[in-house]
């Protein structure tokens, strides 16, 4: 049995000398030494090490490509935008105060009219014939008034007598004043000038009181209303500039005035009720018609501007990065009005400083040398390293 077990250790360990000479023979050579500098990397960042002698490597970047642009000054406004209804300056549907029948219309439809121009006329017979009854009575009520004061004045009569009369005269006097009111009501007059719609009648129709006849506009100028937030209730003056678009004259701007404001706020939609209005001298514009506005509320004529892509938000914060000495310092700024892709510098950077534009994910610490790749001016106010930095300058310096 002790000789079985000699023989046995013996050929395990056999087996675990060949393995192992299995294994070393897989592993190449040289895979040591590559292992060992990837899990070096003092070693390869000490000068003369291996990051430093393969071309590419971070000790023989240069400076970095970025691309700028120029900070304008230019003429800025702070304005708020909302959208409303036009509507006319003034604008009435006619009604007959009484009712009757339709005798004659004078106007078409659309037709533009002066104020006091006869529209529609009811039939009068019976009220003309009304307001002479009353004409007639009228005379002789003058009359009997007339005598029984000549009677009162020779004291052939009482005083009471002529207190009758005068009274009797006082109110056929107001009967012919109803009649002729009434008889006036039978034809219907433009309470003022303006644009006429659809008739809804026809001659010989019978209308009540307060029927529909035709919608009369004022369109001389048009009144445009907007609802705006409670916070801008503090900038709205009467007198601020409108500017008015409407759908039926697309790329057309119309100029209206801020006229007047809502005397209250709307709890509802914390808004406020705006009214401007604007000119219409040719009737292109029509009531009901959907308005984009723009209110002005303030103008900044030289305001400092630079373009969306330059503005580094950190946080709450904004910074760019500005150019001098072909470096890049970054510059904490304060943003103002944006309008076209511009935002307004409100302080860090002045007129004609040069700002990047593009390439900021490269800049990782402040005052990093730069080169711009952009040409033009923008590459001129921020020049790129020397000539003997770049690989195409070293070439030229070699003649080749």
């Amino acid at each position: 049995m002790k000789k079985v077990s000699v023989i046995l250790l013996a050929v395990a360990g056999l087996l675990a000398l060949g393995w192992w000479g299995y294994r070393s023979q897989r592993v190449a050579p040289g895979a040591a030494v590559e292992i060992t500098e990837a899990r070096s990397p003092a070693a390869a960042a000490r000068p003369g090490g291996a990051a430093a002698s393969r071309p590419g490597g971070s000790a023989a970047a240069g400076p970095v490509g970025v691309e700028v642009a120029q900070a304008a000054a230019m003429a800025m406004a702070d304005e708020v935008q909302a959208v409303g209804t036009l509507k006319a300056n003034e604008s009435v549907v006619v009604r007959p105060e009484i009712a009757g029948r339709i005798v004659a219309i004078g106007f078409s439809d659309g037709a533009r009219v002066a104020r006091g121009a006869l529209l529609v006329s009811l039939d009068a017979s019976v009220l003309a014939a009304q307001a002479e009854q009353a004409r007639a009575e009228l005379a002789l009520a003058q009359t009997s008034f007339e005598r029984t004061r000549d009677l009162a004045g020779r004291q052939f009569v009482s005083g009471s007598a002529l207190d009758q009369a005068a009274a009797t005269l006082k109110v056929q006097q107001a009967r012919l004043s109803l009649a002729e009111a009434q008889l006036a009501k039978t034809r219907i007059r433009a309470p003022f000038g303006g644009v006429l719609g659809l008739r809804n009648v026809s001659v010989g129709e019978v209308v009540k009181d307060g029927a529909e006849l035709v919608m009369l506009e004022d369109v001389s100028s048009m009144k445009v209303d907007l609802r705006l937030p409670e916070r801008f209730l503090g900038q709205l003056r009467p007198g601020q500039s409108i500017g008015v678009e409407v759908d039926a004259f697309p790329g057309k701007s119309f100029l209206a005035t801020l006229d007047a404001l809502d005397a209250q706020v709307d709890a509802n939609g914390r808004s406020v009720l705006a009214r401007g209005r604007l000119a219409n001298p040719d009737g292109a514009l029509r009531s009901g018609m959907f308005a984009k506005a723009r209110i002005v509320l303030r103008e900044k004529p030289q305001a400092t501007v630079v373009p969306e892509e330059a503005i580094l938000p950190v946080g709450a914060d904004s910074f760019i990065f500005r150019i001098e000495d072909g470096k890049a310092l970054r510059v904490a700024v304060r943003t103002g009005l944006r309008r076209d892709g511009r935002v307004e510098i409100l302080d860090g950077v002045r007129p004609g400083d040069t700002v990047v534009v593009a390439g900021h994910q490269r800049l990782t610490r402040d005052a990093m040398a730069v080169r711009v790749v952009d040409a033009g001016a923008a590459q001129e106010a921020a020049p790129g390293p020397g000539p003997a930095s770049g690989p195409a300058a070293g070439a030229a310096a070699r003649g080749g």
